[in-house]
């Protein structure tokens, strides 16, 4: 228990001071003109409530990730705990912030427009089709699950291929239509079930005389078995708990909706601390009502038991029918929520780089058909092969914005350093998790060559960044007018 309730004020506190620091060197202005209100449309560029616009970018990332991502990374141990507490605070709070402003700075900039403008028109390019490829991943994952899910709990003759059609075909129409339309009125009661599920959960978890059998005393050793050490696969399992790229690709679309830029670290920061708070909630309960790593273990390696079946059982077996309920119905919003603003991202991002007027119906079609269809075929993967490669390409993901928003910095004076060290670290973990992963996902290298691969490049990145630093620099005057 001492190990869970260090984690979650380490989180709690790192919003309050560690988000006021980063917030301090960003210098959010209250004064400034913003997108939502210059480039208004009524479509994409709308201002909305901060009440919702927080619950909309906390729904878009907290999908499965934090909840079935820290079931599965909580069988490396403690290391898990620490994971989500830290690089919540320091790497993937700082990613989805600072994303957000530069984006309100940018006058809604998609992220490859972000990326581009500090690395490269090389990289803007790479970016547009890597984010674009990412977000149909991250959609036809996010059909899949909540389908099987939702199957489990109706009569047969509802089974998985009809709620895929009725999650697709749902899918479509958060795309297309204006954001405050569909999008704005769900997500209030989707948010609902959602944070009802994580309360009650941490409810039974600090008062109900449970234990978690997780310390800090017992190493940092993995529990998950031969060939997932710590490093670097914990830190891709556990990813939108942590840090994750996908956020980014978010941020921007509610930077078309924030009506003041002070609000973007209860936003940005905020949503992010609440999903690490989520996923911790979630690696606890799940050793807890297991009874521990190896009963864990064999929980989910028994016949007809998946990550799902753990989350359903806990929901009931510890909130009761009624509270059940509501938490499954929020394990089942969150990955819809993120689903849907998936295709609606690769909407804007497409848009924006084909310089493409979004204001009317048939010009939003004629973007998104290509996307829904690519969609559809993406989910004829078999699901675990498409897993493994939206986690990794998710993680990297992150590394291009990290390092763009460390550019960023510098090119304003501002202290990079809060970007630049998780920048370095996930550039390691990405690409000592491609030399170490098996074929035909990775090279199959061993975990010497994989880390000190990992390492290499990221030293060789940070040189690279040191010696061209100085051309980047401007008077810091202009941080604000940009």
């Amino acid at each position: 228990m001492t190990a869970f309730l260090i984690s979650l004020a380490v989180l709690i506190g790192g919003y309050f001071i560690y988000g006021l620091l980063v917030d301090r060197i960003m210098a959010t202005d209250p004064a400034r003109p913003m997108p939502a209100i210059t480039r208004r449309d009524d479509v994409d560029f709308r201002p909305l409530p901060a009440w919702k616009v927080f619950l909309i970018q906390f729904l878009n990332i907290a999908g499965l990730g934090p909840i079935f991502g820290a079931i599965m990374g909580i069988m490396f141990g403690p290391a898990a705990f620490l994971w989500i507490a830290l690089g919540t605070i320091f790497a993937g709070a700082v990613h989805d912030f600072c994303s957000g402003v530069i984006s309100i700075r940018m006058g809604g900039a998609s992220l490859p427009e972000i990326v581009g403008h500090e690395l490269g028109t090389g990289i803007k390019q790479v970016m547009r089709g890597f984010s674009v490829l990412l977000l149909v991943l991250v959609a036809a994952v996010f059909v899949i699950t909540p389908a099987g899910l939702l199957a489990s709990m109706t009569p047969a003759w509802l089974d998985s291929s009809v709620w895929v059609i009725a999650i697709f075909a749902y899918y479509i129409l958060a795309t297309l239509l204006p954001i405050d339309k569909l999008i704005g009125n769900l997500y209030p009661l989707f948010g609902f079930a959602l944070l009802f599920m994580a309360a009650g959960i941490l409810g039974v978890l600090l008062f109900s005389g449970i234990d978690i059998p997780v310390s800090f005393t017992d190493g940092f050793q993995s529990r998950a078995g031969l060939g997932h050490p710590v490093f670097p696969m914990m830190f891709v399992s556990i990813a939108c708990g942590a840090i994750s790229g996908f956020h980014a690709t978010q941020s921007p679309m509610m930077a078309r909706c924030l009506s003041n830029e002070r609000l973007a670290r209860p936003i940005f920061y905020g949503a992010m601390v609440s999903e690490g708070i989520v996923a911790l909630i979630w690696a606890a309960a799940a050793v807890a009502f297991t009874g521990g790593y190896e009963q864990l273990a064999a929980y989910m390696n028994a016949e007809g038991h998946s990550t799902g079946s753990l989350v359903h059982d806990v929901a009931f077996g510890w909130l009761g029918a009624f509270g059940g309920i509501l938490a499954v119905l929020g394990v089942i919003a969150a990955p819809i929520t993120t689903g849907d603003t998936a295709l609606r991202s690769a909407r804007l991002t497409v848009a924006d780089f084909m310089k493409f007027d979004q204001s009317s119906l048939w010009r939003r079609l004629a973007v998104a058909l290509p996307l829904f269809a690519a969609t559809a075929l993406v989910m004829t993967i078999d699901f675990s092969v498409l897993w493994r490669y939206f986690a990794w390409s998710n993680q990297t993901l992150s590394v291009f914005t990290l390092w763009a928003i460390t550019v960023y910095l510098a090119r304003h004076g501002k202290p990079y350093i809060i970007s630049l060290l998780p920048a370095m670290f996930m550039t390691a973990v990405c690409v000592s998790y491609l030399i170490a992963a098996p074929s035909p996902e990775g090279f199959g290298c061993s975990g010497s060559t994989a880390l000190g691969t990992g390492v290499a490049v990221a030293l060789l990145l940070t040189l690279m960044f040191c010696y061209y630093k100085r051309r980047l620099t401007v008077p810091t005057s202009n941080f604000n007018a940009q």
